[in-house]
């Protein structure tokens, strides 16, 4: 009966864990913390603030549930930041040579900025295929395979940027993650935060109602055992991989609207933050399992203890070392919570 009862508590902690962890965080910051801490205003902040992180987690979700790791995500984002701001640049110079320029200059701007996005998704794919491949035609650890990318991926960026902020014209990207404004209001949230929570919506039924999601699930599990079932194991795995990449690039077209220039040293550790929101909300780094649901938490939590860090004025260093103690303790929790089920 003990045990029974040891278990349902141990059942109800990895359900809701993440969504009492941050109520618990929030109410904190709000009682002790600075006094608009839990104003509107500022939930709409921290919201706009998760997204990147939130979708690059999306994709962090489904290779860690595979039982795999993705190190190059940061990367990634950087390189959309770069190729957005290039490709605006460019489609710029070369139409600004037309008379026609002023006239056409809003419908001009609009396709120009989808082409950006179209050339980011681009890029991000590539990235994922290369990923993708070498874990699964050459059967290399995927740590080590992302280790390896994620110092390719950087350097590309840098050599397309020149090793400087790429600066880049205005467009419609630039207002994915701005507050809306007064007119506006109707909307809660930036148009960021809805790609984030569409994106989110999508991931979920991809897990729970097709095949594909089930395959994602079972490979973890037991890779071998998937095998024995007929699934195509090494397809599955390339097509996470491709996925999970299109999600980073996805955050990259973010953090380009929230910076508004290519930046090839941004993102910088960013994988470290998605993969902590992803073991956070209940994701194992042994495979198998991980919600989408329990991801949006973990990035959320993040993002609250490092909004509430600055607004109280900690340094920076001291936001590092609280950071690494939260991916410390997110590891070691999902690592009891395993021995305890064994």
């Amino acid at each position: 009966m003990i045990d029974d009862n040891k278990f349902s508590l141990m059942s109800v902690l990895n359900k809701f864990g993440p969504f009492l962890g941050l109520l618990l965080i929030y109410g904190l910051l709000v009682a002790f913390g600075p006094d608009n801490f839990g104003s509107a205003a500022n939930l709409e902040t921290i919201a706009r603030q998760t997204s990147i992180v939130g979708i690059a987690a999306l994709g962090m979700t489904l290779v860690i549930i595979l039982g795999g790791i993705d190190l190059s995500v940061g990367s990634i984002v950087a390189l959309g930041t770069v190729i957005a701001a290039s490709v605006l640049q460019y489609l710029v110079s070369k139409t600004e040579a037309s008379s026609m320029f002023d006239m056409l200059s809003l419908r001009a701007d609009a396709w120009m900025a989808i082409v950006a996005v179209v050339a980011v998704l681009v890029a991000s794919a590539i990235c994922g295929v290369i990923n993708g491949l070498i874990i699964t035609k050459l059967k290399v650890v995927p740590f080590i395979v992302t280790l390896g990318t994620l110092l390719l991926i950087r350097g590309t960026a840098k050599g397309l940027a020149n090793q400087q902020k790429v600066d880049a014209p205005f467009s419609w990207l630039n207002q994915l993650l701005a507050p809306p404004s007064y007119e506006q209001r109707w909307i809660l949230f930036a148009p960021g935060v809805w790609i984030m929570i569409i994106l989110a919506l999508l991931v979920i039924c991809i897990l729970k109602y097709t095949r594909f999601g089930r395959h994602i699930y079972a490979i973890g599990s037991n890779e071998q055992a998937a095998r024995l079932c007929g699934i195509a194991v090494e397809k599955v795995k390339l097509m996470v991989y491709i996925t999970a990449a299109w999600l980073a690039g996805i955050a990259g077209i973010l953090q380009f609207s929230r910076l508004s220039v290519g930046d090839p040293t941004v993102a910088s550790g960013m994988e470290l933050d998605v993969i902590a929101a992803v073991v956070i909300g209940g994701g194992s780094l042994s495979g198998g399992e991980g919600s989408v649901t329990g991801t949006i938490v973990g990035a959320l939590i993040m993002t609250v203890i490092r909004s509430g860090c600055s607004q109280i004025g900690l340094p920076n260093w001291i936001q590092e070392i609280v950071t690494g103690i939260i991916i410390v303790m997110a590891v070691t929790i999902d690592r009891m919570r395993h021995s305890n089920t064994k």
